[in-house]
C-alpha cells in the first residue's frame, strides 16, 4: 500500500513542464520522476541509490501513481484517455534514438488530460504544444498557425547569445518564423563547446542539426566533420563572425538608439578594417561606459530591427540554407 503526499497543482505543471522540454528523454524522465517519488513518496521510502539501480519501469509506475493521485485529490476526473501519452511517444520516438529502458519512461499512464485544466495562456511553448495534443491531429498546422516551435524538426548550434539572439529575428523579417517552422536555436558558448554539443546532439537525435561557426573555427570545422550526417549542415562565416555579418547601418544605429548623442568620429570608427566586437568596444571604452557584452548589445539591435533591408548577404544566406535543411538534405558546408 502506498502512502503518497499530493503534490500541489503547481508542482504537477512544473513536473509536466520539465517532462516536454527538449532535452534527451532518458535524463529528463529520471530526474523529473526519480524527483517525485524521492519527496512525494512517504511508504515505501526509497534512497538516491534505491532509485538508481530500480528498473526502469518501476520508477515509472510509481512517479505515474503519485502524478495520478495527486490529481485525483485535487479533484480532477480519472479517465483510460491515453491519446496524448501515445502522441508523445511517437514524437519522441520521430526525433530521439529512443533504447528500450527509455521506452519504459515513455509508456507512461499520466493522467495528462487533468494535467491541461492547469495550462494557461501564458504557458511555455511546450505545453501550449501539449495541450493542442489532445484535439489536433494536424500538430505541425497547428505548429505554424499558432508559432508553438513544437514539433521540432531541425536544430541549429550557434557559437555564442548574438547568433540565438538576432537569427530568429533576421528569419522572420525574411518571412520565416523559427517558432512556425520547428526550429529550436542553442548557442554552445564557443567553439569548443559547438564541438562537444554536436557529438552529443547527433548521437541523440534523428533530425537536422545545423551548425554556425566563425571564420577562425576551421579546425573545430575538422573535428565536426567527421560525424556529419547526410542530412546535417555547416556554415563557415565569411566575414569572421556573427557581428561583423550585421550591417553597417544597422549598428550605427542601434548605437544612435542606444549611446545618446554619440559622435560622427565614432560613428566613422566602425568602417575601419577591425573586427566588429573590437570597434564596439572601443567605444563604449571610449564614452566610459560599462564593458561591452555581446548579450546586452544583441538586444539592443533587436529592438532596431525595422524590415528586410536590415538583413546582410550573408545572413540572408544562411537562413536560405536553414530553410533548406531537411532529412533528406546532402552533407554542405558554405563558407
Amino acid at each position: 500500500m502506498l502512502k503518497i503526499k499530493p503534490l500541489t497543482k503547481e508542482q504537477i505543471l512544473i513536473s509536466i513542464d520539465r517532462l516536454t522540454r527538449f532535452k534527451n528523454p532518458e535524463i529528463r524522465y529520471l530526474r523529473v520522476f526519480k524527483d517525485i517519488i524521492t519527496h512525494n513518496l512517504i511508504t515505501p521510502r526509497f534512497k538516491k541509490y534505491d532509485l538508481d539501480i530500480m528498473d526502469y519501469d518501476k520508477i515509472t509506475n510509481y512517479a505515474t501513481e503519485i502524478i495520478n493521485f495527486s490529481l485525483s485529490e485535487l479533484g480532477f476526473e480519472q479517465n483510460e484517455d491515453y491519446t496524448i501519452n501515445q502522441r508523445l511517444f511517437d514524437y519522441e520516438y520521430s526525433i530521439f534514438n529512443i533504447d528500450s529502458n527509455t521506452e519504459k519512461l515513455l509508456k507512461n499512464k499520466i493522467n495528462y488530460k487533468a494535467c491541461l485544466q492547469l495550462i494557461d495562456t501564458n504557458a511555455p511553448f511546450n505545453l501550449k504544444w501539449l495541450k493542442a495534443l489532445e484535439k489536433s491531429k494536424d500538430i505541425k498546422a497547428v505548429r505554424h498557425d499558432y508559432g508553438l516551435k513544437y514539433p521540432l524538426e531541425k536544430i541549429i548550434i550557434s557559437e555564442g547569445i548574438t547568433e540565438e539572439t538576432l537569427l530568429p529575428e533576421f528569419a522572420k523579417l525574411k518571412g520565416y518564423d523559427f517558432d512556425k517552422n520547428g526550429v529550436y536555436i542553442l548557442s554552445a558558448g564557443g567553439k569548443n563547446q559547438v564541438v562537444k554539443l554536436f557529438y552529443k546532439l547527433s548521437k541523440e537525435l534523428k533530425i537536422p542539426i545545423f551548425i554556425l561557426l566563425d571564420n577562425d573555427a576551421q579546425e573545430n570545422y575538422k573535428e565536426i566533420q567527421p560525424r556529419l550526417r547526410k542530412f546535417d549542415r555547416v556554415h563557415i562565416f565569411k566575414c569572421g563572425e556573427f557581428e561583423d555579418s550585421l550591417p553597417v547601418d544597422l549598428i550605427k544605429r542601434t548605437l544612435t538608439y542606444g549611446l545618446k548623442n554619440i559622435s560622427m568620429v565614432e560613428l566613422e570608427a566602425i568602417n575601419q578594417d577591425m573586427r566588429m566586437v573590437k570597434i564596439l568596444e572601443e567605444i563604449f571604452r571610449h564614452r566610459g561606459l560599462h564593458e561591452f557584452k555581446k548579450s546586452e548589445f544583441a538586444q539592443m539591435i533587436k529592438t532596431n530591427l525595422i524590415d528586410h533591408n536590415d538583413i546582410s548577404p550573408e545572413i540572408s544566406s544562411i537562413i536560405d540554407e536553414i530553410q533548406k535543411t531537411a532529412l533528406n538534405s546532402k552533407v554542405m558546408v558554405d563558407n
